[in-house]
């Protein structure tokens, strides 16, 4: 799958709203579980999660725990481990669609993940410390790097468009599909650039072990300053050799190459002069180096990686994958910001859109290792999809999105959803009750 732009608005300050009003769906095709588009849009909030009553908050396994200096924690774990995959087979199900149209089977509940496709094109957000550290420079290749951890808004985007693909590493499920009208609201910062994501290949559908490769070219542009950077994500190859590798490079408005970078998205990435590049390439001096952490990353208290990336000397350290956490293995392979994407903070269900991911009962139950009900309300969801979309072909209505409309995009001049406002003003009731 090739994913659309992503569009990082220029504003210190957001709200992001994650929109799935109407592109692939618009056009009211029966609806099946499988996998549709996405839109994006944003605008600041007088109002935030923090400012709710914690005593909001319900005594479930979901709630968030007060800490004995009355701070709130986010979750590092889910209620319930993931529902054995081990007696199903992908193949076993597709042999006997054969000449289906694939967009119209429904998959077993079990090879989901207990997310909406929303909140996995939301964990691009994962690594905003790079792009928190990227504010703070003033130049303009130095912001497409991250220099000893320090410096350098060009290579910072470059390796925060890479780390954004590093919590896919041996996620096979399957997230589900968005409803029509489904919203997710998530609050974080964000920056002015734009670039499309490599492509992404599961291996091993009919037999053996699932595993997930990236590979393609991801071009990242400042659209301000003419700013360029060229990543190669490199397939397998026969033998497994370029497997996980990352290469590229940055050039300025003038097509001079200004910094090289390379590394593995599954590890880390690194920054050179481009000429110590060429040099090392000759004399083949690199070699492996002693981990190290780079600045605002978070551990996750799991294993450490072992690294493989060979280092050329003088090299600076952009960005590392932290390790999972310990249980990562028995909760869908989630990495500790994935797994509080669809948790419920104190008093967050008075602000939310009733629309929202977080409101879904199929997911929450798949969440919670339910995965009867979860299997009978994601049908139920499914066969209300159909009967609304019945009942407006019937009456000759359109569905009209709310808070996205189709416009040419001022960065890239492509047409794509632009947010329209209102959402922040907390007026849901006319909202339709998809769930």
């Amino acid at each position: 799958m090739e994913a659309e732009p992503w569009i990082l608005p220029e504003q210190d300050e957001l709200s992001m709203t994650l929109h799935n009003s109407a592109v692939t769906m618009n056009s009211e095709e029966e609806f099946y579980d499988a996998e549709t588009g996405l839109e994006s849009g944003d605008d600041l909030s007088d109002v935030s999660f923090k400012d709710a009553l914690v005593n909001d908050c319900k005594d479930s396994s979901n709630a968030i725990r007060p800490q004995d200096n009355g701070v709130w924690e986010r979750r590092k774990t889910l209620p319930a481990p993931m529902i054995s995959r081990s007696d199903y087979s992908v193949w076993g199900i597709l042999k006997k669609c054969v000449g289906m149209d694939l967009s119209k089977i429904t998959m077993p509940i079990v090879f989901n993940e207990p997310l909406s496709f929303l909140q996995r094109m939301s964990e691009y957000m994962q690594h905003t410390h790079l792009i928190h550290k990227a504010c703070t420079l003033s130049d303009s290749i130095d912001r497409m790097q991250l220099f000893s951890c320090v410096i350098s808004l060009c290579q910072v985007v470059a390796a925060f468009a890479v780390s954004s693909v590093a919590s896919q590493l041996d996620r096979t499920g399957k997230p589900f599909n968005p409803l029509l009208g489904e919203t997710y609201e998530l609050t974080r910062h964000k920056e002015a650039y734009t670039w499309t994501n490599p492509f992404c290949c599961v291996h091993n559908i009919i037999m053996g072990k699932l595993w997930i490769e990236q590979y393609g070219t991801v071009e990242i542009e400042n659209h301000h300053t003419g700013d360029r950077c060229v990543l190669n994500f490199k397939p397998c190859g026969l033998f497994g050799k370029e497997l996980h590798k990352v290469e590229g490079h940055i050039q300025d408005k003038s097509k001079k190459k200004r910094r090289v970078l390379y590394g593995k998205w599954t590890e880390c990435m690194y920054s050179v002069d481009p000429k110590m590049y060429e040099a090392s390439k000759n004399k083949g001096d690199a070699k492996i180096k002693t981990q190290q952490q780079c600045a605002g990353e978070e551990t996750e208290g799991g294993p450490e990686v072992q690294e493989t990336v060979a280092v050329i000397p003088g090299s600076a350290l952009l960005w590392r994958i932290a390790p999972r956490p310990p249980d990562s293995e028995q909760m869908y392979n989630f990495t500790r910001f994935t797994m509080t994407l669809n948790e419920l903070e104190p008093g967050m269900e008075r602000l939310l859109a009733p629309t929202d991911c977080r409101l879904r009962p199929d997911i929450r139950a798949m969440e919670n290792g339910d995965l009867d009900t979860a299997h009978v309300e994601k049908d139920r969801l499914e066969e209300k999809q159909r009967v609304g979309r019945k009942e407006r072909s019937n009456a000759e209505e359109e569905w009209l999105t709310r808070w996205f409309q189709l416009g040419s995009n001022h960065h890239t001049g492509a047409q794509d959803w632009l947010y329209k406002g209102k959402y922040f003003d907390r007026n849901y009731t006319n909202c339709p009750n998809i769930y």
